[in-house]
Parts: structure tokens; sequence; C-alpha cells
């Protein structure tokens, strides 16, 4: 699912160029549930962001679903994170305008899929929120936004799901529930997961646990 060599990341600031990644190398076979852990500044989120397709890397090779990402255009870029990918970020990233049902049915919308909202529908009851499909971001409390935004990122039953610290705005009972919610759906749709989190009990629920320190993988352990 995910093959790195090399991979480096550099950006420019005041005070100089920035090594972000720094010559990382990576395998991940799907179907594995990963965890990353590591300090703040060790990279984690710079990787997801270019597991993602979100920023480009400034050096080594990255394939992610049989794509070398650094050869595909910005358009490719989008129709690869539609095709391929889930995304769930520690803000939920919902549209505050749209109800729940629009939120979930929209990435699909866009893939030109007839069933959008029937599908949408069946994602929000399987996070347990059929009974607010019509309610918007700013009625929904946190924990439900997340739901909102997990049904989202796997309504389209996507081979990769990257989720980056996505409880860490969540209280303890809630950032539980959504999590367990997070492992049964991966479960149930066989989907590769990439969980960033600062939790050890919660990376300890993956199979594979990775940690990165200053831009590289350091440690690699499996269950």
């Amino acid at each position: 699912m995910i093959t790195a060599r090399g991979l480096t990341l550099k950006v420019a600031a005041a005070g100089g160029e920035v090594n972000i990644l720094r010559g990382l190398d990576l395998d991940v076979q799907r179907g594995e549930a990963v965890g990353l852990v590591g300090p703040s500044g060790s990279g984690k989120t710079s990787l997801l962001m270019l597991l993602a397709g979100l920023e480009r890397a400034t050096g080594g090779e990255l394939s992610v679903a049989g794509e070398n990402l650094a050869s595909l255009s910005e358009d490719a870029l989008a129709r690869f994170r539609r095709d391929h990918l889930g995304i769930v970020f520690q803000a939920f990233h919902l549209i505050p305008t749209m109800s729940a049902l629009e939120n979930v049915a929209v990435p699909l919308e866009f893939s030109g899929r007839a069933d959008a909202f029937d599908r949408a529908r069946l994602a929000l009851r399987r996070v347990g929120l059929g009974h607010r499909l019509d309610h918007y971001p700013g009625q929904l409390s946190g924990g439900e936004q997340q739901r909102v935004a997990l049904a989202r990122a796997v309504v389209g039953e996507p081979s990769l799901l990257l989720a980056d610290e996505p409880t860490g705005n969540l209280d303890g009972a809630t950032g539980q529930s959504v999590m367990d919610l997070l492992f049964g759906l991966r479960d149930e749709l066989g989907t590769t997961l990439l969980l960033i989190t600062h939790d050890p009990l919660l990376a300890a629920r993956c199979s594979r646990r990775l940690r990165m320190a200053d831009g590289l993988l350091v440690a690699d352990e499996r269950a």
C-alpha cells in the first residue's frame, strides 16, 4: 500500500532551510493497522500530508496504492485522494452550511455517484447518527461532528485511511467511542489504517507501531 525510499521534505524558514523528513524509508502492506507515534515536531503530520498528496516531497520516492505521487499533476492527485483515501483530522473540517448528510455525500457527488445520498445515509447509520442526518455541524456535539467526519472518510470505502490525532479535540469517553468506531469500520472494510497519536494505549490497538524522531523512523514494533 505504501512504499517510501529516501523520502525528504525541506521547507524554507526565516533562519534558513529546515529538514523535516531526512531520508525516511517505509513499507506498509495492504490491510495493516499502523500506529505512528513520536514527539511533536518529529515529522508525523508532514509524513501524512505527503502520503495524502497534500504536500510534495523534495526528494526520494513515494508510491501509495500503486501510484507514484511525484508523477501526478494536482488534478490527478485530487482524483487519487477521491478514489483511494479517507482522511480524518483532529479538526473536523465540516462545511458549516451543509447538513451531516450533505457533508458525507460531498465526496461521492464529486465522483458523480448517483447513489451519493443513499451511501451517505448508510455511513451515518454505521457511526450511530442515523437520527441526525439533517442537523448542521453547529447543532452537533464535538463527538458527533467527529463521527460525521469519520463517516465522510469511509463513505467511499477507501483502500487507505489516514487519521491524524482524530480524538485530540474530544474528552476521554467520547474519544474512546470514536476510536472504537474507527477500528470497527476499519475491520469491516479491510482498509489499511495509518493512525497518528500521542496516546500509547491507542497506538497499542494497532497491529504495528512506528516511532518517529527528527524526521526518521527510529522503531518498528509488531504486536
